[in-house]
Formats: structure tokens, C-alpha cells, sequence
């Protein structure tokens, strides 16, 4: 079994092959139980054992399973709170395959989801692009829209303004103006995109912020107690979301305009399955907005390990 470190997973992928994998894998026959949730009482804060298995059809077949534990004390000893590992196996034999970095794994897919949806949502000619948070998923957002959309403005908004700074001295790109904004309303107002990766309670993007033509991105809340754009944000767009049973039920984003009928099912237009088998359209209009929530599946967690053990068994 081969241990795949997190840089050998950056060397193995590229921007535009992941995205394309993904499209590939929400056309495919994949098979995704529900996650798994286990509490680990601790003696503090309890922690979490996610275990997230799938597997594919077909000629070339693989067993993938992520397994994340999810510590919120760490923090005390200065350690990450959360960590993960990817295990692929042969979906033939079930030999072991490859034991895969969770976390570099995550970031890539996850980024790479958004640009595929901002590859069927966002307008042809986007070319400002705000990032909204600057941890550790934000590089990898930005570079992934980059891949998808002629975006020649990056604009950064963090709550700490030195984290933004740093942020912006790590993804200059020949070509590209990068600036650091003074108020989160002035940025979102320019924006053709916006993607958020926070883990703000409270809304941080109001719809009356967006322009027409907008494409809003909602990465960061996972939880229904989370939230990062408004009611009126969701009421004006149309919406899409990775996957319907996960945004409806764990995305605050979602979920909670839900239950207080602000939206109904109705308004959410598709998933990234209807948008990659052609069932829906994304954007109808150039003036409307439109708004991706995501919240993770493991199709794109084993379409991300299938591409990296590709490249590097080449």
C-alpha cells in the first residue's frame, strides 16, 4: 500500500483535470451510503469519527473510504482540530491501495466542486472574483475559478486583515490584481463571483449586496446553526446545491430558509448531478444571480483519490 503525502497529491493534480473528473464522476454510477457520525466523549468538548465510503462501476473499479476525526480541544494543545485520511482500495480484490492525506485531499475536491458549478453558474465573462475568508480552503478556491472563469481581479476579505494580506502574497498570479478589501458590502457590490469559506454564525453576505450577473459560492457553513449569506441573498438567486439531501438538512444556508418558508424545495433548480446530466439548465439569463451551497459528498472525495492514484500509478 502506497502512502500518498499532500504533496504528492498537489503534484499529481491539476485544476482543470479534477474539475472534469468531478463532471465525469456526477454522471457516473457511484454508490454513496450515508456518512457515518460516531461521538468520541473525551472528558471535554466531545469529539467526532466521520466515516464517508463509496464506490464505482464499472471496467476500472475502486472502494474509497474518508475517515475524519473531528477534536475541538486541539486547539488548546495547537494542533489541528481536524484531521483526515483517505483510504482507495481495488474495487476488484479489495486490496489496499493507497492511504491518502484527508485534509489536501479535501481542500482540492472541495474547491474543485465550486468551480465545476461556477463552470454552469457563473457568467461567461466573470472576471472579478471576491474571496470571502482567508483560511485554508481559500487559495484553493481562488485558483480553482481561475481555471473556469476569465477572472482578472481578485479581491480579498477577511475579518483579520493580515491573514487577507498574507493570502494575497501567496496566490499572485502573472496577470492577476489582487487587492484587499476595506469593507466586505464594497467588495461583494463589484463582484460577478463571490465565494465564501467562513465559519460564520451570522450572515456575512447580504442580497441586496449583489449585483446582477452575480454568482454567490457558499462553502463554509456545514452545520444547520451556520449561515453566510442572508434570507434576501437566497430569495434572489437561483439555486443549486451539490447534493439535495445534504444542503437541506445540514446547510444553514439552506436549511433554515427552508423551515422558515422563505424558499420552498421548489427553489432549489438542481444539484451538481442534474447540472452535469444535462437535467437542468444553470444560468437562464445574464442580469439573474445565482447561488452554489455545498456541503461535501463522497463521489467527489473518491473521484479526487481515483484521478491522484491515476496520475501517480502513469
Amino acid at each position: 500500500m502506497r502512502i500518498v503525502s499532500a504533496d504528492d497529491i498537489q503534484n499529481a493534480l491539476t485544476y482543470r483535470a479534477l474539475i472534469d473528473a468531478l463532471d465525469d464522476a456526477f454522471r457516473s454510477d457511484i454508490v454513496v451510503p450515508v456518512r457515518h457520525h460516531h461521538t468520541i466523549e473525551t472528558g471535554g468538548t466531545d469529539a467526532t469519527l466521520l466515516l464517508m465510503p463509496a464506490w464505482n462501476e464499472g471496467d476500472e473499479r475502486y472502494i474509497g473510504c474518508k475517515i475524519v476525526t473531528v477534536f475541538p480541544d486541539n486547539a488548546k494543545l495547537q494542533r489541528p482540530s481536524v484531521y483526515g485520511q483517505y483510504l482507495l482500495l481495488s474495487g476488484a480484490t479489495g486490496e489496499p491501495l493507497a492511504m491518502m492525506d484527508g485534509r489536501a485531499l479535501t481542500a482540492w475536491r472541495t474547491a474543485c466542486a465550486s468551480a465545476l458549478a461556477a463552470r454552469y453558474l457563473a457568467r461567461e465573462d466573470a472576471a472579478h472574483l471576491v474571496m470571502v475568508g482567508a483560511g485554508a480552503l481559500a487559495p484553493y478556491l481562488i485558483r480553482a475559478h481561475l481555471s473556469v472563469r476569465p477572472i482578472k481581479r481578485v479581491t480579498l476579505w477577511n475579518r483579520t486583515r493580515a491573514r487577507a494580506v498574507s493570502l494575497g502574497f501567496g496566490i499572485a498570479v502573472a496577470g492577476i490584481e489582487v487587492d484587499i478589501a476595506e469593507t466586505i458590502e464594497e467588495a461583494v457590490r463589484e463582484a460577478d463571483i463571490v465565494s465564501c469559506a467562513t465559519l460564520a454564525a451570522q450572515p456575512l453576505i447580504h442580497g441586496d449586496w449583489l449585483k446582477k450577473g452575480a454568482h454567490l459560492d457558499l462553502v463554509g457553513g456545514f452545520t444547520p446553526k451556520m449561515r453566510e449569506a442572508d434570507d434576501q441573498a437566497v430569495k434572489r438567486s437561483r439555486i443549486f446545491v451539490d447534493t439535495r439531501a445534504g444542503a437541506t438538512k445540514e446547510a444553514g444556508d439552506i436549511a433554515v430558509p427552508l423551515k422558515k418558508k422563505v424558499i420552498d424545495a421548489k427553489a432549489i433548480k438542481g444539484d451538481l448531478f442534474d447540472l452535469a446530466r444535462g437535467k437542468v439548465k444553470g444560468r437562464t439569463s445574464e442580469s439573474q444571480i445565482t447561488l452554489f451551497k455545498s456541503v461535501g459528498t463522497a463521489i467527489e472525495d473518491i473521484a479526487a483519490a481515483m484521478l491522484v492514484w491515476k496520475s501517480l500509478s502513469a
